[in-house]
């Protein structure tokens, strides 16, 4: 089976590695109150996840809105604190000394109304070469913070998506740079671990069309693909997928 890596500090860490793709990083660091306080100073919204984890789970979306009174949202609940530090006491019995990271907060594209983002799959190939495989657009659900599918998410083909906002032919440049994107993070987390054959480059475009790797996963979900027109897609991914020895 392939290497699958966990903790998302030491995939952000492996990716900071290369030039190419530390500009597309959002700053992360390490939870704790003090800096919860200067991240949101500096940015007015951040995301706070764990360590490790999937599908969404525990991602909490922390925002000033005015007066010194922040907002913090998980999943479809939302509650305003009156300070930064009220917040924060909140964030720490909920996570209950478990490893949280805290990150740039991005004001991602929307479709209809909903923030979405692109899950960039890129393998290795029989040839030990890295290929971008498949792109998938995932659109949150009604009053989410988090696109991902398993956590009422919508699976939208990629071209629409980009397609909507910046027309066909900026949208096809874009999607080059986002296989390529896919194919730089493959090989930088595999030159860290050697194990690594597949992953799933999350990837949220901000209003200026800047791409921004949100997450990596080394263990993606290639069934998300079957849901795309075009069956050839998740054919050529599962062909990859069997052939590293994934079953």
């Amino acid at each position: 089976m392939p290497q699958h890596v966990t903790s998302k500090w030491k995939k952000t860490a492996a990716l900071r590695g290369t030039g190419s793709l530390r500009r597309l990083i959002p700053e992360t660091v390490r939870f704790d109150s003090r800096a919860l306080r200067l991240k949101l100073e500096r940015y007015g919204m951040v995301y706070v996840k764990p360590e490790s984890g999937m599908h969404g789970k525990g991602v909490m979306r922390a925002e000033l809105i005015g007066g010194g009174r922040c907002r913090l949202r998980s999943g479809s609940h939302r509650r305003d604190y009156p300070s930064g530090g009220t917040m924060a006491q909140a964030i720490r019995r909920t996570i209950r000394g478990r490893k949280y990271l805290i990150q740039r907060g991005i004001h991602l594209l929307r479709y209809r109304g909903r923030v979405f983002d692109l899950r960039v799959m890129a393998q290795l190939t029989p040839s030990k070469r890295w290929r971008t495989t498949g792109i998938i657009g995932r659109v949150a659900g009604p009053r989410k913070i988090v696109t991902n599918y398993h956590n009422g998410g919508r699976l939208v083909p990629v071209g629409r998506l980009l397609g909507s906002n910046m027309g066909k032919r900026l949208a096809e440049r874009k999607i080059r740079e986002l296989e390529n994107i896919g194919v730089e993070a493959g090989r930088a987390l595999r030159h860290r671990y050697p194990g690594v054959c597949e992953v799933g480059v999350d990837i949220g475009l901000d209003r200026a069309f800047k791409p921004w790797i949100i997450e990596v996963n080394t263990r993606p979900d290639p069934y998300i693909f079957r849901k795309l027109p075009d069956p050839s897609v998740f054919r050529r991914i599962r062909k990859y997928a069997r052939a590293y020895g994934r079953k």
